[in-house]
């Protein structure tokens, strides 16, 4: 890329390859049709075959999208997602690790379980599953148009929730700093890594909440309103686009401003 291009090729993403993990639902799903509509090939992983086919299927109909199920819970899930990828595509120029789970129970009843499981998903895998693709990162590289790793967070990572989803809540903060380790060591390889930390999107992890609790969020927040599937679009084809190839460890909050406000 040079300084003379328009705009339109300034936040382009068309023709890149895409790998969204837990793509089939969620900010997942609508990062992964943001990109499908913006005209990069989509690879969506999520643990249900099913459910990860049928959305496939169905983001097919306006660009391409292909299901790649796997159990990323376990670094066996990690190596063979890599496995099933390198064995499609040669280069990777979009990783975006959003694969992960919930834990909300009081102190006095946190299971032990309730911190493995949602350390290794929510941390422990995305650590993995980027080192394991560097190789098809670099491949996709340029010192004008890094590849790009972007990191799905969360406000919780940012500011005590009221809830007490305790290790969520630390995984997403140590994904924030894992973030932005791996900006540093990633940068000379041409390779960008930035984090979105999202407020309240409906998803079936926010359901619960959002039943019971989705006007106290609309009041907690300056815009008034819970996240839509665009806002989640919008950074995410921003952060993969040429527009930000000099963005490298950033952990942007895409919550109305909620995280600045100490309620709820």
């Amino acid at each position: 890329m040079n300084d003379n291009n328009d705009v339109s090729s300034l936040f382009s993403i068309r023709g890149k390859i895409a790998l969204v993990t837990g793509g089939s639902r969620g900010i997942g799903l609508m990062i992964a049709r943001g990109y499908v509509e913006a005209g990069a090939t989509v690879y969506i992983s999520s643990r249900t075959a099913e459910i990860s086919d049928a959305v496939a299927e169905e983001l097919s109909e306006i660009g391409s999208c292909i299901s790649l199920p796997h159990d990323l819970s376990t670094l066996e899930g990690v190596q063979s997602l890599v496995a099933d990828l390198t064995t499609r595509e040669e280069k990777l120029h979009i990783l975006v690790n959003n694969a992960g789970a919930v834990w909300g129970e009081p102190i006095e009843t946190f299971p032990e379980k309730g911190f493995d499981k949602i350390t290794d998903l929510n941390l422990k895998s995305l650590f993995f599953l980027t080192r394991d693709l560097l190789p098809m990162l670099e491949k996709a590289a340029t010192a004008e148009d890094p590849a790009r790793v972007i990191n799905i967070g969360s406000i919780d990572g940012l500011r005590v929730p009221f809830v007490p989803n305790f290790s969520y809540a630390a995984a997403k903060a140590a994904v924030h700093h894992l973030t932005r380790m791996l900006a540093v060591h990633l940068g000379g390889r041409k390779i960008t890594v930035n984090a979105v930390a999202p407020g309240f999107f409906p998803s079936k992890m926010t359901k619960h909440l959002l039943e019971n609790y989705r006007e106290t969020f609309e009041k907690a927040c300056p815009l008034g309103r819970i996240g839509k599937a665009a806002d989640m679009a919008g950074i995410a084809v921003f952060l993969a686009s040429p527009a930000a190839s000099y963005i490298n460890g950033a952990v942007i909050p895409v919550d109305g401003g909620h995280s600045l406000k100490t309620e709820a």
